[in-house]
């Protein structure tokens, strides 16, 4: 039986910010953030490291390029996996806002009209996780 504690690391890059996501093969969000894309091959560095990740995945859109180049370079032990992130901003959102209720005049916009206050990056990255996780099974 697969361990349910493995993690792994996932990365939504972007050319000025990064989403970042440790998730379990079950499903818990160990940690996730919205970073500077900078610091984003630093950060998860230390992440892969702290969480014993047994793998680190990368969204294979925007800026994934020159993200994997730093990844390498870093030295990283766990594989670094490209994945699809196709759709992944729309379902992101959507699970932004179900997360965030809107609050006062805001509940009355339909969800349609509503849109996040701050980046949502990391719920990409969260996703980007449960789509490997789902090719692991």
């Amino acid at each position: 039986m697969p361990d349910p504690t493995a993690s792994v690391l996932a990365i939504d890059p972007g050319s000025a910010k990064c989403g970042i996501a440790v998730v379990q093969r079950d499903g818990t969000v160990l940690f996730r953030a919205v970073v500077p894309a900078e610091v984003a091959a630093g950060r998860a560095g230390e992440l892969a490291i702290e969480h014993s990740s047994c793998a680190i995945v990368v969204g294979n859109g925007t800026a994934s390029k020159p993200l994997l180049l730093r990844l390498q370079a870093a030295g990283l032990t766990a594989p670094i996996i490209p994945i699809d992130e196709s759709y992944t901003s729309e379902a992101a959102r959507a699970r932004y806002l179900s997360a965030n209720p809107p609050r006062g005049w805001e509940r009355l916009l339909p969800r349609s009209l509503r849109s996040p206050t701050v980046p949502y990056d990391d719920y990409v990255a969260i996703i980007l996780a449960e789509r490997y996780w789902l090719t692991q099974t």
